[in-house]
């Protein structure tokens, strides 16, 4: 039996896509690494254990997948009714057996991941909403679970860094991170530079200038540390709010 294709014909798009089923196949890579034991085990994030990283990304998927039942079929299905609910959703699944809860990963992963598959190309205009209030189209989605996967996979603090991310995906998140700051004018003062290139990002006459590989600079935006990152002589600062 011949296996079905994604019915998007955008290069593009399928690009994407690919970026997206491998990091999903990252995080399952390191979390099958986990003992159910070790799911017990703190996250990079804080108060998180690592089942909430895992509840939280099974829940993502699932939310992202009413996005793109949206696209599809016109019916408004909201990400989450509130943030308040996606934060109990998470406690809930953190709670679950180590077996149930690879089973949320799991399940919820392939049906994100046929619901992309099974959107024609003309929905993957349409308009939806994020439960930050965003309206954007619904090939967004794509870059909405890439972020997670790859991200989160390293949050499961399971030996995966931002150098595993790809170069695309970590450039991709660097301008999405810089963009959100400038919105809001908290990288006034603040110079990133990426070495090895001419890109830099923030305020040209800033006193602070923070410097790095594109991995470690990244991953100092994202607040996960400084990891070959520089701020000239004297220490390098917190990086302003992201999210």
């Amino acid at each position: 039996m011949v296996a079905r294709q994604d019915l998007t014909t955008d290069p593009g798009l399928q690009e994407q896509l690919l970026q997206a089923r491998r990091g999903t196949a990252f995080f399952a890579r390191k979390l099958n690494e986990l003992s159910d034991a070790e799911l017990d085990g703190g996250s990079l994030l804080p108060g998180w254990t690592r089942r909430h990283v895992v509840a939280h990304v099974g829940y993502n998927a699932r939310a992202i997948a009413r996005l793109v039942d949206w696209a599809s079929t016109g019916v408004e299905t909201p990400m989450y009714p509130s943030v308040a609910v996606r934060d109990e959703e998470i406690n809930f699944g953190a709670t679950l057996s180590p077996i149930a809860l690879r089973n949320l990963f799991d399940h919820s992963a392939v049906h994100l991941s046929v619901e992309w598959r099974d959107l024609p190309d003309d929905a993957w205009h349409h308009t939806v909403r994020t439960i930050q209030g965003r309206e954007v189209p619904a090939s967004e989605t794509v870059w909405m679970r890439t972020r997670e996967v790859w991200v989160h996979a390293v949050d499961l603090d399971n030996g995966a860094s931002f150098a595993d991310i790809p170069a695309a995906v970590l450039e991709r998140l660097l301008a999405d991170i810089t963009s959100a700051w400038a919105a809001r004018g908290s990288d006034a003062g603040l110079l990133i530079k990426v070495s090895g290139t001419d890109r830099t990002f923030g305020d040209p006459d800033a006193a602070v200038v923070v410097a790095g590989p594109l991995a470690g600079v990244v991953q100092w935006a994202t607040g996960r540390g400084t990891d070959g990152v520089t701020a000239g002589a004297g220490p390098v600062p917190a990086a302003p709010k992201w999210i």
